[in-house]
């Protein structure tokens, strides 16, 4: 088919939603998912189709393959966006804080594209070839307390990421691996939320619950408007996109610090930073 089609997962706000808007002045089909659709009810294109997905919900992706399936018959590009941040100290984390941090911005991402492979197959070719677009994280390159958990399920999917784009490459799907900085989203509000729910006036970090709220909105810090975001990412994949893309403030300063830094120094730097010098 001639029509070009996109599923992008997380599109309420921030990067999901300016992705949907630039795929979509694009000409692209836009399959576009959240968790609550009505989210999406101010976006009006004949190209939209709108999906309630919760990205653990099997079922919820299930639906999404046939509908995909019975209006375009295949996929040339899927944008694994969704995610969250469950801030916090990794010592008071619970298993099952920790396990739904990894269930969504590890194991989703992968279930949506074993689901979507023959989708993307349909699609691809040597002269055009399919996409998978994970949208990773330059704290899964640099990881900071308080921020351990979401910094490993990023430094998992960047992983993960470099075995698919070996493993697709022989059936022209190509897989990118996006590190943003501080992009403009609502992020910063849920990870402060999130925050809230794990941290207690018991906890052995309670003194510091000020440096922990400033690192739950840090990705707020001199964002990179999400629009201007999207531009970029569009420009790059409609050319000879590279394996890694970074974009955003913070995006190239924060990789070349984990590079470069001998980790004793960094750790100095952070706890510093942080705070953690004061407890005990």
């Amino acid at each position: 088919m001639s029509e070009k089609a996109v599923l992008i997962t997380g599109c309420s706000s921030g990067i999901g939603r300016a992705l949907t808007e630039e795929f979509l002045r694009h000409g692209y089909r836009v399959y576009a998912s959240a968790r609550d659709v009505s989210s999406l009810s101010n976006l009006t294109s004949d190209k939209l189709t709108p999906l309630a997905m919760d990205v653990n919900q099997p079922a919820d992706i299930a639906a999404a393959t046939a509908t995909i399936q019975a209006q375009s018959g295949q996929l040339n590009c899927l944008i694994n966006n969704a995610g969250y941040a469950a801030m916090g100290p990794v010592a008071e984390l619970s298993t099952d804080a920790l396990h739904q941090q990894f269930a969504t911005n590890v194991y989703a991402p992968i279930a949506l594209t074993q689901a979507m492979l023959p989708l993307l197959r349909a699609a691809a070719s040597a002269e055009q070839p399919a996409q998978v677009v994970n949208i990773g994280s330059v704290s899964g390159i640099l990881t900071t307390p308080f921020s351990g958990a979401y910094c490993a399920t990023k430094a998992a999917l960047h992983s993960l990421s470099d075995a698919l784009r070996m493993e697709l490459a022989p059936f022209h799907i190509q897989v990118v691996t996006v590190q943003p900085g501080a992009i403009q989203s609502k992020f910063g509000d849920n990870s402060l939320a999130n925050l809230a729910r794990i941290l207690t006036p018991q906890s052995l970090y309670a003194p510091l619950k000020a440096q922990m709220e400033a690192r739950a909105t840090a990705s707020q810090d001199n964002p990179t408007p999400a629009a201007d975001f999207a531009r970029e990412l569009m420009a790059q994949l409609l050319s000879k996109p590279d394996a890694v893309i970074r974009i955003g403030h913070g995006s190239r300063a924060l990789p070349l610090m984990a590079r470069l830094l001998p980790v004793g120094l960094r750790d100095k730097i952070l706890s510093k930073k942080f705070g953690l010098g004061s407890l005990g």
